[in-house]
């Protein structure tokens, strides 16, 4: 029992002890929580009166320097405005000295129209007794000479022109005389040394072809059963075969040289494999074409290197090479066409000028002869068509174009072609013509000579080299001499063709007869 009641006692002793403790803890923890309240009071109080102090010093700061940055801006302001008025002020009168400049020229100017108004009626007037002046003197003019103004008129026309005439024929000779002797030396020495560094053989070749056989009885085998056999080569090649009474050799006969060679190739190949029949010849003229196109681009080849011309078009090589069957006057066109260009190159260095490109246009100027037998038109245009067909440049086409005299020489390229042509087309023995074209061409000569009023007689001589004109004195005076002389070459050069030049020489002779009894 006592032990129970000790027990309670301890139990009550703790629990009225923890209600102590926690009351006086809690009596302690307010005071302290009082107190750091009333610090942290003090403390925001002190804080909030610095922040209102600072914000104070902060606005007057921003105050003094919003004052100050108006007073700037005024400041700017006020010296723009003068700078601004002053230059108004020197407009102002800069404007006003030229408005009074104005006043001071329209016054003078007004003044100077009427002085002109003035001027004018005075020449009419003045004009007006001139042409009075005028008619009394005609009419005096008229009674004096007996002439009247229409008269007089074809009168002073018909000396003057008369005078004119002659002056015109000396003067024609001076330039003619200085124009040899200043340019006849040079260009002589000139043309002589590029046709001496330039010599090329010159080889006639015929429109036909004779391909030999080694017996008669070949011509049977070539013509065939029933003529099968020369049917089908003829059809094949375009050609004509002509098989005559000449021993031991056939005649291939074709406008057109490639083809000619490569019938001539293929019957060569024939008669030597000795198979003659339809399904042969085809193979056989067509390895005859496989072998004339190599030969065409080895020849082609062979020209653009021997004259140094770079960068031709491969189809242009291929051009030129056909030029090897192709023949003008008996001359070989391909040897032609490389000598123009040796001798436009020779030329062109001679006188410094582009010698690759005057060798270019020399070697390309007769291009169109290597289709002319294929396309309509003229080797010129044919030419300047595939010219411009394979880009090349303007100075080339126009060399082209201008080397027969179609179209005036523009350039110093056109004329060195021109007479490298004329060089290597007069030079003997490089081209020939039939005995019938050439008494054609003599005749022609003489009757267009002949044509001229006041030609007597006309006779062509020196191979058609020069023209020799009688004329009557009477119809054709001294003066008139010189300008007929170029009248009659000047329609030589457009109605006629002939290689070279011809000379035309004008001969006047005055006969006085008499008889002593």
């Amino acid at each position: 029992m006592e032990l129970w009641l000790a027990i309670v006692l301890i139990l009550a002793g703790i629990l009225i002890s923890a209600i102590l403790f926690f009351f006086v803890g809690v009596s302690y923890r307010k005071k302290v929580a009082e107190k750091q309240i009333g610090s942290a009071e003090q403390e925001a109080t002190r804080i909030i009166n610095e922040a209102i102090k600072g914000g104070e010093s902060k606005k007057r700061e921003m105050l003094l320097e919003a004052k100050e940055e108006i007073h700037k801006t005024r400041t700017e302001n006020d010296r723009e405005i003068k700078e601004r008025r002053t230059d108004l002020n020197k407009q102002e009168r800069r404007l006003q000295q030229k408005e009074e400049s104005l006043d001071k020229k329209l016054d003078n100017f007004e003044r100077k129209e009427e002085e002109l108004r003035k001027r004018q009626q005075a020449v009419a007037a003045t004009q007006e007794e001139v042409n009075l002046i005028k008619k009394s003197q005609l009419e005096m003019l008229e009674k004096i000479s007996g002439f009247t103004q229409e008269e007089a008129k074809v009168y002073i026309i018909k000396n003057v022109e008369q005078e004119a005439r002659h002056d015109a024929a000396v003067k024609l000779k001076e330039i003619e005389t200085e124009l040899k002797d200043n340019a006849d030396q040079l260009a002589r020495e000139i043309i002589s040394t590029a046709i001496q560094r330039c010599a090329a053989d010159h080889a006639a070749e015929a429109t036909v072809s004779v391909v030999a056989l080694p017996n008669d009885e070949m011509k049977g085998r070539i013509i065939g059963r029933e003529g099968r056999n020369i049917r089908t080569l003829e059809t094949i090649t375009g050609v004509d075969l002509i098989i005559d009474d000449t021993p031991e050799a056939i005649t291939v006969s074709s406008f057109d040289p490639v083809r000619r060679e490569i019938a001539r190739i293929a019957l060569e190949k024939l008669i030597a494999d000795g198979r003659i029949h339809p399904t042969r010849i085809e193979d056989m003229v067509e390895k005859a074409r496989r072998e004339v196109e190599q030969t065409i681009k080895r020849e082609g080849e062979r020209a653009v290197f021997e004259t140094g011309v770079q960068g031709l078009h491969p189809e242009l090589i291929k051009l030129l090479g056909r030029q090897k069957y192709r023949t003008s006057y008996g001359q070989n066109v391909l040897n032609h066409s490389m000598e123009v260009a040796h001798i436009a190159g020779l030329l062109a260095s001679e006188l410094g000028e582009d010698v690759t490109l005057a060798k270019r246009a020399g070697l390309l100027h007769d291009l169109g002869k290597s289709v002319d037998h294929e396309m309509e038109g003229s080797h010129v245009q044919l030419g300047v068509e595939l010219a411009r067909k394979y880009k090349e440049s303007a100075e080339v086409i126009h060399a082209i174009e201008a080397h027969h005299g179609d179209v005036e020489a523009k350039t110093v390229i056109a004329c060195l072609v021109q007479a490298a042509d004329a060089i290597s087309a007069a030079r003997p023995g490089a081209r020939s013509e039939n005995v019938e074209n050439y008494i054609r061409r003599l005749e022609k000569l003489e009757e267009l000579t002949g044509s001229f009023p006041g030609v007597e007689k006309a006779y062509a001589i020196q191979a058609g080299r020069e023209v020799r004109i009688m004329v009557r004195p009477e119809d054709v005076s001294e003066d008139n001499m010189v300008l007929m002389a170029r009248d009659i070459a000047k329609k030589i050069e457009a109605e006629l063709e002939y290689p070279g030049q011809i000379k035309i020489n004008l001969i006047r002779e005055t006969k006085a007869v008499d008889y002593a009894k």
